[in-house]
């Protein structure tokens, strides 16, 4: 981006630009009720390189995950958007298209994912009915797994997240969540995606939900109607910079990581350099 600025006689010329690194995580898909698929991952969108303006206020937005089959929220910086993760299938409801896609409800299919972003949900088991598998929701690096129907039925595990070392050490975010079962037949629900994923579960009990400010999806609920599903978790932006900011909102972690000033943000505001 290069940016305009004034000089004191009111001509304009280009602002300085710097080069800067940076994480964007979208918030991660809600499961669905009733034994119903994991949500996908929020988008996972990194790069080194990337040239901003100085003295120029760049948005920091920080994508909230989706509730119970709901879509998460995008994540921005700058120029940059990554997509919310897609909500998990229930029985009659379609999974959500995202930055990955949400996995399917025993009786249905995973959704797609946004390229460059994340992969696709996991479909329910072959034929849609009994033993009631589901789907798990896509994660950064991997598909969501499809319900397995044999025995009693597992639940699709959620993709797996992808890591990164801007924060100085190896984190993994956007992990899938995993998909739903019936315990009733002896079903055993889907486990959660590396990178924050939320299990699925094969009960009456609520699944569990993706881990804050991971991009984690939310688990697909179980137990045929009486089994909730896992929220999303909300996303995150990191910023990695040579030159410290003049200015930030969004209260920002301010790390030193070698020779450049880290910022992470895990609620939206600005920066300024």
């Amino acid at each position: 981006m290069s940016g305009i600025m004034l000089n004191m006689l009111g001509n304009t010329f280009a602002a300085p630009e710097i080069v800067v690194e940076y994480l964007v995580v979208a918030g991660g898909g809600g499961g669905g009720n009733n034994t119903a698929g994991g949500g996908g991952a929020g988008g996972f969108r990194t790069a080194t390189g990337f040239t901003v303006s100085t003295g120029v206020s760049l948005t920091v937005t920080v994508g909230a995950g989706g509730g119970q089959n709901t879509n998460g929220s995008n994540s921005v910086f700058n120029t940059i958007t990554s997509t919310g993760g897609g909500k998990g299938g229930e029985e009659g409801v379609a999974s959500g298209t995202g930055g990955s896609g949400g996995g399917g409800a025993y009786n249905g299919n995973g959704s797609a994912g946004t390229s460059g972003q994340g992969n696709a949900g996991g479909n329910g088991n072959a034929g849609g009915g009994a033993p009631y598998a589901c789907g798990g929701g896509g994660g950064a690096d991997a598909a969501g797994q499809t319900g397995i129907a044999t025995g009693g039925g597992t639940g699709g595990a959620g993709g797996n997240g992808k890591a990164s070392s801007i924060l100085g050490s190896s984190t993994t975010y956007a992990g899938g969540g995993g998909g739903g079962a019936y315990a009733v037949l002896g079903g055993v629900a889907g486990a959660g995606g590396s990178g924050g994923g939320g299990a699925g579960s094969a009960n009456a009990t609520a699944a569990t939900s993706g881990t804050v400010n991971t991009g984690g999806g939310g688990g697909g609920g179980g137990a045929g109607g009486l089994g909730v599903g896992g929220s999303g978790g909300s996303g995150i932006v990191i910023i990695s910079s040579p030159v410290a900011a003049a200015s930030t909102t969004g209260s920002p972690t301010v790390t030193t990581v070698g020779s450049n000033t880290v910022y992470k943000f895990t609620a939206s505001g600005s920066i300024t350099f």
